[in-house]
C-alpha cells in the first residue's frame, strides 16, 4: 500500500513539473500524454503508456500517439518497454513509415536477455508488412526458432504465418523452421507450431511422422488452444497412415500393453487375424481420452470429433458423459448413435433459461431420441413447449411433433388429432405452422382424414398467414373429390379476396380452380373463367404465366394443343408424400467442428477429411532412431566379467583380445595395489573412485549443413556447404569441403567459378568452372581448403559471368582433425588403457581432481556423438594431456 502512495506521490510531482495540475486529469487529452511521454521523468512515462494502453483496451484509436510512443522504444525501463511493445504491435501495420525508423532498435532488441522483450521485438517486426524487410524478418525467425527461451521460439512459430501471408515465397524456408521447431519438446512451443503448420504447409504429412508420438505425448500438457489445433490436425494425418477400424473383422484390446509394443508373439498372431489397430493409433485415442474431462468446450468438442473420425464404433460412446456435460455444442450428439444418448434424455429437456438458439438444438436432439418407448414422454414434453411465450419456439416444436410422427407411424394418429386441437389457438403463428405440419401429415394418409381436411376448410376465414392459406387451398383442391360440397364453396370465399392476397395464395387459388373445373365444372366453370380473368391481369408475371398455362391446358380450343387431352393426368396425379428432414442433416460430408460443417457449406480454406486407406501405410515411417541407454562403467581391479551373448557381434580374434585384456588388466591391477600400498602407508587416506560412463553405441551425426550464400544477396544464386569428413583428395593437409550450388533466378547462370581467396597462408582447391546452371537447378561441387591448423575463415570469391560475391568459410576445430575409422571394441580397448594410465599415475588424487572426471566424461560423450570417427585422437589428446 506504501509502494501505491509512493508512486502516485511521484506522479503528480512529475505532472506539477512540467505545468499539469493532478486535480484535473481526470480525462486526459491525447496533448497531455504526448507531454508526459516526451518528459524526461520515467515514471511519468509510464503512467502515459498505461493510460494508453488502458486506451487501447476500451476500443478508443490512439494512434496519433505513435510518434511519441515510438521514441521510447528504447529505453531502459524493462516496465516501460514492455508497455512500448504492446502499443506498436497493435499499430505497426498501420504506421509502417514511422515503424521503420526504429527497425534497427527492434534487430538490437532481439538480443537483449530479457525473453520477453526478444519476443515483444520479433512481434513488432512480424507486424511491420512491409515486402522490403521480408530477409530481415526471416532472419530473426530463424535466429529465434533456435532461442534457449520457449517463450521466443513460440513467437517465431506465430512469426512464421505472419511471414507467409506477406511472401508466400519464402515457403520452402519456412518450411525448413517449421521442421526445426516441430522437433521441439517445450509443451509451449508445440501448440504454435503446429497451427503455422496448418497454416504454411497443411499437405506436408511427411514432417509429421518422426514427430507424431512425441506430439501424442505431449498433448496433454499443451495449453488448451494448442491442444485443439493438435488434436485436429491429428485427426487429418490419422485418417491418411491407418487403416479403417469400423470394419466387422475388426479386433481390440485398448488395455493389452501387447497391443501397443511390439513383440514377436504379437507377429505371429498378426498374420492369422485380418485387422489389428495399430499400436499409433490406439496410442492417439488413449492420449486424447483424459482430455474429455477438460474444463474448455472446444477441448472437449476436438477429441469427440476425433473420436467420432477415429474411434471404432463400440468406443464412441466414450464421449457421451462429457458432451451430456457441456451441452452446448450439436454437431456429433446430432449424428452420433442413437443409443448412446438414451440414457440421458431428461439433460435435454429445454429450460427456460435457454436461448432460442439452445432450445432449437435440444429440440431437434430430442427428436432424434424419439422411440416407440420414449415417445410418450416426450410428445408430453412438446405439449408444455408450444404453450411457451417464444412463439418462434412454439412453431419450431410442432414441426418437431410432425417429424416424430413421420418417423414413428403408430403415433402419427395421435400427433394429428393433437395439431387439430392446436388449430384453436389464439396465436396466428401457431395456427398456421399446425396447418402446414398436417398438410404434409395428411399427404401420408389422405383417405382417412377427411374430416380434419373440413376442419381446416373452415379455418380459411380466420386464419391470415399466408403460407397457412396456401396448404388449406393445396389441401382442397389435392382432395377435392373426397370434399365436393365444400371444395366450390372455398373458391367462391378465395375468388372474392383474390385481388388482395399475397402471391403465394394467388398461385395456389389458380391451382385450385384448375382442378374443380376438370373434377366439377358445373358448378365452378364460372367461378374459374372469373379467376383466371383476374389473374390475366395481375401485376406478377409468374401469376400471369401460370394463368395462360392453366388456360390453355383445362379449355379446349382449336389453339390448344395435344396436350390438354392429358389435363387432369397433369393436375391430378397422385404427389409422393413429403419427407420432414431435419435442418442439420447432410453436414456429416465435413469435418466435426469445422466452420463449413456449421454453415452446412465448404467455407475458404477447409481441408478435405481424406477417406481410410485401403492398404496400410508403412508404420516404420514414425520410428525414431533414440540413443540407447548410457551404462556406467568404472575400472576394476579384478577381472572383469565377460558377457555371453548368442550372436557373435565381435570379431572371430575374440579370444586373443581377451588374453591381452588379461595381461593389460593384471598389470593395471598389480600396478594398483602397489599404489594403494603406498597411500596407505603414507596415511593419505582411501583413493576416491571415479566412473565414466561409456557409450556402447554412438550415434552418428550426419555433417550439418551451411549457409554460404542466401539468394536474395547472390541475386538468385544460393550456396550452401558442409564438410564430408572424408580425407581430401587434393592434398593431405587440406580439409574436404562440398558446395552446393542452387540457381533461383528465371534465366540460367553461366561461368561459376571460385576468384581471389585469402589470407595469406590459406591455400584453396578451386573446383572446375560451370559452364551453365539452368534455373531451379542445383549441382554439388568439391574444393580443398588448407587452413594452415587454424580457425581461421577462408575468404574467396564466388563469380558469375556478371557478378561477384565475397563469402567465408569458417571451421569447427573438430573438421581440422583427420577421420580414423575405429571399430567399437577398439574404442573400448583405448578407453580402458586410458583409465589405466590415469590410474598409474604418482599422484592419481591431485589429476582426479585437475582433470574432473565428469568434465571429461562430457566432452567424450559429445565427441562420441558428434564425431565418432574422431575418438581416437580425442583419446590421444587427452591422455597427453593428462599425463602431462
Amino acid at each position: 500500500m506504501c509502494g501505491e502512495v509512493q508512486w502516485h506521490c511521484r506522479v503528480c510531482l512529475g505532472l506539477l513539473a512540467i505545468g499539469l495540475n493532478p486535480a484535473q486529469q481526470s480525462v486526459w487529452s491525447f496533448h497531455d500524454l504526448k507531454e508526459m511521454l516526451e518528459s524526461n521523468k520515467e515514471s511519468l512515462k509510464l503512467e502515459a503508456m498505461k493510460r494508453i494502453v488502458g486506451l487501447i483496451a476500451k476500443g478508443k484509436n490512439a494512434s496519433e500517439l505513435f510518434p511519441a510512443v515510438v521514441k521510447n522504444v528504447a529505453s531502459k525501463n524493462i516496465e516501460l518497454k514492455k508497455l512500448v511493445y504492446v502499443y506498436l504491435v497493435r499499430y505497426a501495420e498501420e504506421q509502417q513509415d514511422l515503424a521503420l525508423l526504429s527497425i534497427s532498435t527492434f534487430q538490437r532488441a532481439l538480443k537483449d536477455p530479457n525473453q520477453l522483450i526478444r519476443a515483444s521485438a520479433l512481434r513488432v517486426l512480424s507486424s511491420i508488412r512491409v515486402p522490403i524487410i521480408v530477409p530481415i524478418m526471416m532472419l530473426a525467425i530463424k535466429e529465434a526458432a533456435t532461442d534457449l527461451s520457449p517463450y521466443v521460439r513460440k513467437t517465431a512459430a506465430h512469426a512464421i504465418q505472419k511471414l507467409y501471408s506477406l511472401d508466400p515465397e519464402q515457403k520452402e524456408h519456412l518450411i525448413e523452421v517449421i521442421d526445426k521447431l516441430l522437433k521441439d519438446k517445450s509443451t509451449l512451443v508445440a501448440g504454435s507450431v503446429v497451427m503455422a503448420f496448418e497454416e504454411v504447409c497443411p499437405d506436408r504429412i511427411d514432417l509429421i511422422h518422426k514427430n507424431y508420438r512425441k506430439l501424442c505425448n505431449l498433448l496433454v500438457d499443451v495449453e488448451e488452444w494448442g491442444q485443439v489445433v493438435i488434436i485436429t490436425m491429428l485427426t487429418r494425418y490419422a485418417r491418411t497412415q491407418f487403416l479403417s477400424p469400423w470394419r466387422e473383422d475388426a479386433l481390440f484390446d485398448e488395455n493389452s500393453e501387447k497391443a501397443f509394443y511390439d513383440s514377436d508373439v504379437e507377429k505371429e498372431k498378426a498374420d492369422s487375424k485380418p485387422y489389428m489397430m495399430d499400436p499409433d493409433h490406439r496410442l492417439l485415442l488413449r492420449n486424447t481420452k483424459p482430455l474429455l474431462q477438460s474444463r474448455n468446450t472446444a477441448v472437449v468438442m476436438a477429441v469427440a470429433q476425433l473420436y467420432w473420425h477415429l474411434a471404432p464404433k463400440q468406443e464412441v460412446s466414450i464421449v457421451t458423459k462429457s458432451l451430456v456435460r457441456l451441452l452446448r455444442s450439436h454437431s456429433l450428439i446430432t449424428y452420433s448413435q442413437q443409443g448412446m444418448f438414451e440414457p440421458f434424455l431428461k439433460s435435454f429437456y429445454v429450460r427456460s433459461t435457454d436461448a432460442t438458439h439452445i432450445k432449437t438444438l435440444k429440440l431437434e436432439i430430442l427428436t432424434n431420441l424419439a422411440t416407440e418407448a420414449n415417445i410418450s414422454t416426450i410428445l408430453r414434453e412438446f405439449q408444455t413447449y408450444v404453450k411457451s411465450q417464444d412463439k418462434q419456439f412454439a412453431a419450431t416444436t410442432i414441426q418437431a411433433i410432425g417429424r416424430c410422427a413421420t418417423n414413428i407411424s403408430e403415433i402419427t394418429d395421435t400427433c394429428l388429432n393433437g395439431l387439430v386441437l392446436l388449430l384453436s389457438n389464439r396465436d396466428e403463428t401457431v395456427v398456421a405452422e399446425c396447418v402446414v405440419v398436417i398438410k404434409k401429415l395428411l399427404q401420408t394418409q389422405p383417405s382417412q382424414h377427411s374430416d380434419i381436411i373440413k376442419h381446416m376448410a373452415k379455418l380459411l376465414d380466420n386464419i391470415t398467414v399466408p403460407m397457412a392459406r396456401a396448404s388449406i387451398l393445396w389441401l382442397i383442391g389435392e382432395y377435392c373429390e373426397r370434399v365436393p360440397k365444400i371444395a366450390p364453396d372455398v373458391l367462391r370465399k378465395v375468388a372474392k379476396s383474390f385481388t388482395s392476397e399475397e402471391d403465394i395464395v394467388k398461385l395456389q387459388t389458380l391451382n385450385l380452380a384448375a382442378k374443380l373445373y376438370l373434377t366439377n365444372s358445373k358448378q365452378t366453370k364460372l367461378l374459374t373463367q372469373y379467376i383466371l380473368n383476374l389473374g390475366k391481369y395481375d401485376q406478377n408475371y409468374d401469376i400471369r404465366d401460370r394463368t395462360r398455362f392453366l388456360r390453355q391446358l383445362i379449355v379446349p380450343n382449336e389453339k390448344s394443343g395435344a396436350l390438354s387431352k392429358y389435363a387432369k393426368r397433369i393436375l391430378l396425379a397422385s404427389k409422393p408424400a413429403p419427407v420432414l428432414e431435419s435442418a442439420f442433416k447432410d453436414r456429416d460430408r465435413f469435418q466435426l467442428g469445422t466452420l463449413s460443417h456449421t454453415l452446412n457449406a465448404k467455407a475458404s480454406g477447409y481441408l478435405e477429411l481424406s477417406d481410410w486407406p485401403t492398404v496400410a501405410p508403412d508404420q516404420s515411417v514414425r520410428n525414431v532412431e533414440v540413443m540407447e541407454p548410457v551404462k556406467e562403467w568404472a575400472p576394476s581391479l579384478g577381472k572383469p566379467k565377460a558377457t555371453k551373448s548368442d550372436d557373435k557381434f565381435y570379431s572371430d580374434s575374440g579370444e586373443e583380445e581377451e588374453q591381452e585384456e588379461e595381461a593389460s588388466e593384471s598389470g593395471s591391477s598389480g600396478s594398483s595395489s602397489s599404489s594403494s600400498e603406498e597411500e596407505s602407508s603414507s596415511g593419505s587416506g582411501g583413493r576416491t573412485s571415479c566412473r565414466l560412463c561409456c557409450l556402447l553405441s554412438p550415434v552418428f551425426v550426419p555433417p550439418k549443413s551451411h549457409e554460404l550464400l542466401h539468394r536474395m544477396s547472390g541475386k538468385g544464386l544460393a550456396v550452401s556447404y558442409h564438410f564430408p569428413r572424408q580425407p581430401c583428395a587434393y592434398s593431405h593437409r587440406m580439409v574436404s569441403v562440398q558446395l552446393t550450388l542452387t540457381n533461383g533466378r528465371d534465366q540460367p547462370l553461366e561461368d561459376i567459378c571460385v576468384g581471389e581467396a585469402g589470407p595469406p597462408g590459406i591455400a584453396i582447391h578451386r573446383f572446375a568452372t560451370i559452364e551453365r546452371l539452368q534455373p531451379e537447378a542445383s549441382i554439388t561441387v568439391s574444393m580443398g581448403i588448407d587452413f594452415n591448423d587454424s580457425t581461421q575463415a577462408a575468404n574467396f570469391q564466388l563469380c558469375t559471368k556478371t557478378d561477384q560475391f565475397s563469402v567465408s568459410i569458417q571451421p569447427a576445430v573438430g573438421e581440422l582433425l583427420m577421420p580414423v575409422t575405429m571399430t567399437e571394441q577398439d574404442f573400448l580397448k583405448e578407453f580402458h588403457l586410458f583409465l589405466i594410465h590415469l590410474s598409474i599415475l604418482p599422484r592419481p588424487s591431485i589429476i582426479v581432481n585437475k582433470c574432473t572426471f565428469p568434465f571429461l566424461y562430457q566432452r567424450l560423450r559429445w565427441m562420441v556423438n558428434a564425431f565418432p570417427s574422431l575418438v581416437s585422437v580425442s583419446i590421444w589428446t587427452w591422455s597427453c594431456s593428462a599425463l602431462n
